[in-house]
């Protein structure tokens, strides 16, 4: 769906993206991570036509991009660097000026096509107010109502939950699964890895311009040979256990041990009571910080990324 070969942006001495290979998969939820001018809004204007690169190539859907954007920008929902819109029209009249602008819409079926997008968000019941009165988590959604007109077959978002409370932030998670589960693929630029690590099935880290790690959610989760056990019966697990308990904190003691159901069943064998036991993985966290050089000990230089 997205694919980029050395793909680099220099705005006079600052290389804002460099040598990026990106690679977006059909059917992928895609975190694109990274801190606050780590050049992920670059990347996103460069593959949306926006901005000229200085060097590389980019493809969406297939096609090379900027050369086909007329061929590819009908099939994509953008929101990019806020919703764009024009202040004193209601929202519903704003979708429905961006829907007459798309090559080929058609006036019939309009209205609905508007309806559907802003019920889809969260706005259905919204009134006939300007846009210039909206909050900005409002503003956020009409943006993506906007990217949900053409009924995409690729959403291109950047930071999609800006200025939503926490429920705002799950109706749109969930929106964005159910609309993956249809068939849309999602590439989605933040840096809020909780909100990464709950949606995405794989992710690319970029670090001042440079792509430092690109893998499935699930690959980066991996265990990290220890498990997590919660016992009443602290001394004696720590008895039945020399030299494998590496942390304790109270009741909750970390034992270097890959096989869960084994130690459970050592422990039960014993009579140590077990109130929860469970295999410790890596977090998105653990993974972005090493990746970026600042990462805990316990993620090993050695491990693949």
């Amino acid at each position: 769906m997205i694919r980029t070969r050395g793909l680099t942006k220099r705005y006079g001495q600052i290389l804002a993206v460099d040598d990026l290979d990106l690679d977006v998969r059909e059917g992928d939820v895609y975190g694109f991570l990274g801190a606050n001018g780590s050049g992920k809004t670059t990347t996103v204007r460069m593959l949306l036509g926006l901005v000229l690169a200085t060097a590389g190539d980019a493809e969406v859907l297939g096609r090379p991009m900027p050369t086909d954007a007329r061929h590819v920008l009908p099939q994509v929902g953008a929101l990019v660097e806020g919703p764009a819109a024009y202040g004193h029209l209601s929202g519903r009249a704003n979708l429905a000026l961006f829907d007459a602008m798309v090559p080929r819409s058609r006036r019939a079926g309009r209205a609905s096509r508007v309806d559907e997008a802003l019920g889809r968000v969260g706005l259905d019941g919204v009134d006939g107010r300007p846009v210039h009165a909206y909050s900005l988590g409002m503003r956020q959604r009409l943006g993506l109502a906007n990217a949900l007109l053409r009924r995409p077959r690729l959403l291109v978002l950047d930071e999609p939950t800006n200025g939503l409370d926490p429920q705002g932030i799950h109706e749109i998670r969930d929106l964005l699964l159910a609309l993956n589960a249809d068939g849309t693929t999602v590439f989605l630029s933040s840096h809020l890895l909780a909100e990464i690590e709950q949606m995405c099935t794989r992710v690319g880290v970029l670090s001042h311009g440079r792509m430092v790690v690109q893998e499935q959610v699930e690959v980066l989760r991996r265990p990290t040979g220890r498990v997590i056990v919660t016992t009443p019966d602290v001394e004696r697990a720590l008895a039945l256990l020399p030299g494998l308990v590496e942390e304790r904190d109270g009741e909750r003691l970390a034992v270097r041990e890959h096989d869960a159901a084994a130690l459970n069943a050592r422990l039960v064998l014993e009579g140590v009571r077990v109130s929860a036991l469970v295999l410790e993985r890596h977090t998105l966290e653990e993974v972005v910080l090493a990746a970026t050089g600042t990462g805990s000990d316990r993620f090993s230089a050695g491990d693949p990324p």
